[in-house]
């Protein structure tokens, strides 16, 4: 096998290595865009519950000063 076939199989089984890791790679991009998404969506999930506990923090105040005020 001469230098020149040698090297021409190398290029092309470069190509092919770079064609799978750029397909990889975009894969990998697309993962992180889904995560990444979901993240986010947790987060406004958690800031949602976090003012739903606030409110009923507050509620709950509200009624044990009204139960104190029945009981002074």
């Amino acid at each position: 096998m001469s230098a020149l076939q040698r090297l021409q199989e190398k290029i092309t089984q470069l190509k092919i290595d770079y064609e799978k890791i750029k397909h990889e790679n975009e894969q990998l991009r697309n993962e992180l865009l889904s995560v990444s998404g979901s993240q986010s969506e947790k987060e406004q999930q958690i800031e949602a519950l976090r003012r739903e506990l606030d409110e009923k923090d507050a509620e709950i105040e509200k009624i044990i000063a009204q139960v104190e005020s029945l009981l002074a």
